[in-house]
């Protein structure tokens, strides 16, 4: 494939890549067929969308794309049990993971009981003093007292804490990948288990729990009684589905569309009070679920009160959820102070060992395990490679990873388990945590680098930047983002789409912040645009075009509405450039 407008290295150091042959003929066919205009039909085409698919992609719908919650295993029985504890006046406890997943599934089963005339029991684990997933001590605590548990976002690979859990019955509804057995409980729903089929691979954790919720108001229904309002519960989802970097494909993308839509009615408290604090000033999109929202709601159990996230999504009061969102507001200013000084200690140690390892890895004594994750996301960004960040405290060290497409890492990690170099490990394809003792950390790290070389992580180069053609300034209208954002969501999985404006010259640019750039280019014709750069003079970048000298450029980045006193204009989220 020939380089985009000739680019084989940006001022990033990336090669542009363009729409293939084949994607131009099927574009300019969709613009013939269809009547769309020629950019949208271009981000169609790259996603290999038929003419005749347009309309109902464009249109994602529940009816249409929402699976048959019966086709996962245990279901029908998980749903059944909930139903008859929640009818019988049972009691009933949730054990949620610490992050947005685990608790937007623990408040949308708090939600649906409450609205039954039902009370739960929420218990969320301390990251630090517990760790992820269902522990002797907790379930044994919470299985006196109680006669349902529902384990969600953990519990597929957690023998002994479910089998301590004597007296009560115990339901998982999780997403992580399963073991080649499964735990000793009532039902087991997820669809990455090793007997699944793998169709719905891409659910996150709330998913599986808003499936199981549409078959227990199914059997509601057989039994002439109207179950709660699922529909009004998809900003939970959306949230979730977002925040755990879930793929935008299938299923998902109705529940995020239609989860947008929800909250955008502003019905939810917790969700209203941490928008407002977040300063949201329009309509939600996936950018805010991951980047506004997400992070503040994860900040409890990062560094905070773990349960934080799911008390405030599931909360009822807006005092109470005014109160909990300016906590978790604060929490979140802590985590990025926190992430900061782990990060540069991290990346350092990481570029001495090679940024073009199979593994990209960093440990430090006393790194807080509340952002071993995040830091682990900015070198897999920086090096393109999976990489693991691990806090070590006394003899042992806790991590966690982030992979790059292609690469199976949970399925790596869940191998080293298996062969006792960790003492625990677990996730799926894009994410997972371990526990190792100090002793096995180098021999870990050398084992998993070897599996994922074998998968080809040693190959990978610096990321390319896919466009999706070329726009003339002119031509960035606010109806076109919006005509644009009709193939969204966009997000893990589904890309934002990329344009390239070639050759244009830049009138004004200016410093923002620590690392930022602001700038405004255009053609010579009479249309401008303005642009932002985030983290420019990270890399030659902001330099390059802060001092541009008179000098032209090809921009790429992403298009979106900046929204500003009421008034709506075109922005281009400035991704990367080159000299023309």
């Amino acid at each position: 494939m020939s380089d985009f407008l000739g680019v084989s290295a940006s001022l990033t150091g990336r090669r542009w890549l363009g729409p293939t042959a084949a994607q131009d003929r099927l574009a300019e066919a969709m613009q013939q067929q269809t009547s769309l205009p020629p950019p949208l039909c271009r981000i169609l085409a790259r996603r290999g969308i038929a003419p005749d698919q347009a309309a109902p992609f464009l249109d994602p719908t529940l009816k249409s794309l929402l699976p048959d919650p019966r086709s996962l295993k245990g279901m029908e029985k998980a749903a059944s049990r909930f139903l008859a504890a929640a009818k019988a006046g049972q009691r009933i406890a949730v054990f949620g993971d610490y992050d947005v997943d685990g608790g937007a599934s623990s408040a949308l089963l708090l939600d649906w009981l409450h609205q039954m005339g039902r009370d739960a029991t929420l218990y969320i684990p301390d990251r630090i003093d517990e760790g992820y997933g269902p522990n002797v001590p907790a379930m044994q605590s919470l299985a006196r007292d109680h006669d349902l548990i529902l384990c969600v976002d953990c519990g597929t690979l957690s023998h002994e804490a479910i089998a301590a859990a004597k007296g009560a019955d115990v339901l998982v509804l999780d997403h992580h990948l399963g073991g080649e057995t499964l735990p000793p409980a009532l039902a087991v729903v997820n669809p990455n288990r090793q007997d699944e089929a793998g169709d719905l691979g891409y659910l996150c954790a709330a998913g599986v729990v808003f499936l199981m919720l549409v078959e227990a108001n199914r059997q509601l229904r057989a039994g002439g009684q109207t179950g709660p309002d699922l529909m009004a519960m998809l900003d939970l989802v959306a949230l979730a589905t977002v925040a755990d970097v879930a793929p935008l494909v299938g299923a998902n993308r109705a529940l995020v569309r239609q989860g947008l839509k929800v909250m955008a009615q502003r019905q939810r408290c917790g969700l209203v009070a941490l928008a407002d604090i977040a300063g949201m000033n329009t309509a939600p999109t996936a950018y805010h679920l991951g980047f506004l929202l997400g992070p503040r709601v994860n900040a409890g159990g990062r560094i905070g009160k773990a349960d934080l996230g799911a008390r405030l999504l599931s909360c009822r009061d807006p005092h109470e959820a005014t109160a909990l969102a300016e906590q978790l507001e604060t929490l979140n200013k802590e985590r990025r102070e926190i992430e900061s000084a782990v990060r540069a200690a991290a990346l350092e140690q990481a570029e001495t060992r090679g940024l073009d390892a199979p593994l990209v890895w960093a440990a430090g004594e006393g790194w807080h395990p509340g952002v071993v994750g995040i830091v682990a996301a900015r070198l897999k960004e920086a090096a393109n490679r999976p990489a693991i960040v691990i806090g070590l405290d006394g003899d042992t060290g806790k991590g966690s990873g982030r992979s790059v497409s292609g690469i199976d890492l949970g399925a790596a990690i869940q191998r080293l388990t298996s062969e006792g170099l960790l003492q625990k490990g677990g996730g799926h394809k894009m994410a997972a945590g371990l526990t190792v003792s100090r002793a096995a950390l180098e021999p870990a790290m050398t084992r998993l680098s070897e599996l994922l070389a074998k998968q080809g992580s040693a190959r990978i180069g610096p990321a390319d930047l896919l466009l999706d053609g070329v726009l003339m300034p002119g031509a960035a209208t606010v109806a076109l983002v919006e005509q644009i954002e009709s193939a969204g969501p966009f997000g893990a999985g589904a890309p934002a789409p990329r344009f390239a404006f070639p050759d244009v010259a830049i009138s004004f640019a200016k410093c923002v912040g620590d690392s930022h750039l602001k700038l405004t280019f255009g053609d010579g014709m009479q249309a401008r645009v303005d642009a932002i750069c985030f983290g420019a003079f990270d890399s030659k970048l902001g330099e390059s075009l802060l001092n541009h000298g008179g000098a032209r450029f090809h921009l790429a980045g992403r298009l979106e509405i900046n929204t500003w006193g009421g008034r709506q204009r075109v922005q281009l989220r400035l991704e990367d450039a080159a000299p023309a």
